[in-house]
């Protein structure tokens, strides 16, 4: 009882810093040219897939949370930015988390990770759609016009908001979700031990 009670302090510990360690890379944000500018590259969810590995998913999803409560002092999105992140970081971390406590290998660890990154990518095109950029409409003022234009305006084809979603968003948030899988391979078991420590 003792041994389970360390453990899980241990773990709480550690999740509260992979939060902390989140919300630091979340504001390393990369512009890249290939997308438009409002939509920024970081690798904030990587300490979250670490913890939902050495702890389950359900911690995954706490530094998700964590590093996103943080965040809104410092955003610029009212908001809108991290509930974004929060929820598309929570289905991947998740899912990758519970498919890989059934199979605790490295083949396991890779097949969580790409379908994890998969639903990411597909699940951005609705919330995006139906949820996020409709908030960016409400509560900053931007018109849709505006948002799609910035599409277009890299590939004209993009000229509607699914094609723009469908093109940029899914494949970004896909390649987002493998990179942070791929850091995890090179440094999970080598911080493994440190995480799982008695």
């Amino acid at each position: 009882m003792a041994k389970t009670k360390k453990t899980n302090i241990r773990a709480i510990t550690l999740t509260a810093v992979m939060g902390a360690l989140g919300t630091v890379l979340m504001m390393l944000e990369i512009s890249l040219p290939i997308i438009p500018s409002f939509i920024k590259l970081d690798f904030s969810e990587l300490p979250a897939l670490i913890a939902s590995f050495a702890y389950g998913p359900a911690y995954g999803i706490l530094v998700c949370l964590i590093k996103n409560v943080i965040h809104l002092f410092f955003g610029s999105t009212m908001g809108i930015g991290e509930i974004s992140n929060f929820i598309l970081g929570a289905i991947f971390v998740g899912i990758a988390g519970i498919i890989y406590r059934r199979n605790k290998t490295k083949k396991g660890a890779l097949i969580s990770c790409l379908i994890g990154s998969a639903v990411m990518a597909v699940v951005s095109i609705f919330t995006n759609y139906f949820v996020v950029y409709p908030l960016y409409v409400k509560v900053l003022g931007m018109s849709m016009d505006m948002i799609i234009s910035m599409y277009s305006a890299i590939l004209p084809t993009a000229d509607n908001l699914w094609k723009a979603l469908i093109i940029f968003n899914l494949p970004f948030n896909l390649c987002k979700g493998l990179i942070d899988a791929i850091m995890c391979f090179v440094i999970y078991k080598r911080i493994s031990p440190i995480l799982k420590k008695q």
